[in-house]
Order: C-alpha cells, then structure tokens, then sequence
C-alpha cells in the first residue's frame, strides 16, 4: 500500500469516527469509545489511534458543530434589533436541534474552555445585536448591553436543559428560546411573539409565548 493511500485511508477512517461519534452520542451522550468504534466499522485501537482521549474526540466534535453554527449565523440581518434576535436564537436552535444531547452535555461537562471558544462568534453575534437594540432604545435601558447578553447566554443554557428533559419539539424550543432572549432584552411577550412571528412559521402551541 502506497503512502498517498494510507493517507486516504486515515483520513476517511477519522471522518467515519466522527460520523459515528455524531450518530451514536446524538441518542447515548455517555457511549464508550468501542461502541463508536463499533458504529464506524472500525476497532477500539483505530479509535485511539486517531483520538488519545474520549475528550479528544469530543473536542473534535465541539469544533465540528461551532463551524456550521457559525456557518449558520454569519449572514443573519435585519433592520430591527428584536427580530434579528429571533433569527439568531432560530438559526442557533436550528443548527444545535440534532444535536442537543451532545451540546447538553458538552456545555455542562470537563470541556469548559474548548467551549468557550467554540461559542465565541455566538457571544459576538448576541452582543452585536444587543448593542443595536439598547444603542436604538429597542431594548431595556435599565442594565448595559453586557448584562444583558450574558443573562441571555445564561437562560439559554436553561432553555437547552428545559427542551431535553421535557422533549419539546424543535419548533417550540426555538420560539421559547428567542422569547426567553427577547424577554430578558425588555419586551413584552406580546412585542416577543410579532418578532417570532415574523421569522418563524405561525405557532400553534402557546406553550412557548
């Protein structure tokens, strides 16, 4: 076997574990290495040959997921401040929606800082808002923009805890989501809800505002 077809090979072998990973932790967020392993068609030692640790795989997958949420939010616009925060709180759910166990997980486990840095175009794309909104009277004027997003960020961790444990529908979870984020911005739930309304298809369920 030629090196350029060992190298293909490697790389095709890393790209299956990922997939794996994805597939098998999307419904077991605590599945062991060789059921991954499994999964892929490949055996424990080609998992660690690629991966030295679970949380090593698991970084790979955080860097992985923050590309195509930033992927997802980087062209979000609009002219109003609460409707842009109802885009992005939507696409953000959108993006995590088949993965939510795995960002459950990850966000409340030893990965804090690869976290941190995963997340960073979100924290950038709320605060840019959330400036606009308080800079244009959009948005409450009793607390500073930074209080503001970082109680956001706060109470969407909340939201994902809350959407896992009781299986509220993707649907719904973005709208409470964007409710929760333009509820804590200063608007009412009725202002909140023509926001969502505006970006999302018409809600039947008032369970989430």
């Amino acid at each position: 076997m030629t090196t350029s077809v060992r190298r293909r090979d490697a790389v095709a072998n890393r790209q299956a574990l990922l997939d794996a990973a994805a597939r098998v932790l999307r419904e077991k967020p605590q599945a062991s290495m060789d059921l991954i392993a499994a999964d892929a068609g490949l055996t424990r030692r080609a998992v660690y040959g690629h991966f030295p640790s679970r949380d090593a795989l698991l970084g790979e997958l955080l860097d992985r997921g923050a590309a195509q949420i930033s992927s997802a939010i980087a062209d979000i616009r609009d002219d109003d401040p609460a409707r842009h925060m109802a885009r992005l709180a939507r696409a953000i759910w959108l993006a995590i929606a088949d993965v939510k166990l795995v960002a459950q997980m990850l966000v409340s486990g030893p990965l804090e800082k690869a976290v941190g840095r995963a997340v960073a175009p979100i924290r950038r794309a709320l605060r840019d808002v959330v400036d606009r909104g308080c800079a244009d009277d959009s948005f409450r004027q009793d607390v500073g923009a930074a209080v503001i997003a970082r109680l956001i960020e706060q109470a969407a961790l909340g939201v994902l805890d809350v959407a896992v444990e009781r299986g509220i529908s993707d649907e719904d979870a973005q709208r409470l989501l964007g409710a929760t984020a333009l509820g804590i911005a200063g608007l009412d739930w009725h202002d909140a809800r023509v926001a969502l309304d505006a970006v999302s298809p018409p809600h039947t369920n008032g369970d989430a505002g």
